[in-house]
């Protein structure tokens, strides 16, 4: 977890709170169920955020498109809904790919 913090530190220092807050909750369940998914789980997800958030032009498109999914009327938000699923699993791929080379 240390490299993931150090990665997050690195592409959004702002993120640290919740990531901290987060890793505490998914070490907490996992320690509560005995079982590691929690921590997989949370681990993914920000290993995602890590991919996306070291590409500033992605990273831009995808806040932009957070709030147009939050702030747009329905078919703006359906989307930007589209389009950041596309994003993620565009990301989980990648990482994916990473991990079996």
């Amino acid at each position: 977890m240390t490299a993931l913090r150090q990665a997050v530190a690195q592409v959004s220092p702002a993120a640290l709170p919740a990531f901290t807050r987060e890793l505490d909750q998914a070490a907490d369940e996992a320690r509560l169920g005995s079982d590691l998914g929690p921590l997989r789980r949370f681990s993914r997800q920000w290993a995602i955020y890590v991919h996306i958030h070291r590409q500033p032009h992605l990273a831009a498109r995808f806040r932009e498109l957070e709030d147009r999914a939050q702030r747009g009327n329905a078919a703006q938000a359906r989307a930007a809904a589209v389009e950041l699923g596309r994003i993620l699993d565009e990301a989980q791929a990648a990482l994916s790919e990473n991990t079996r080379s």
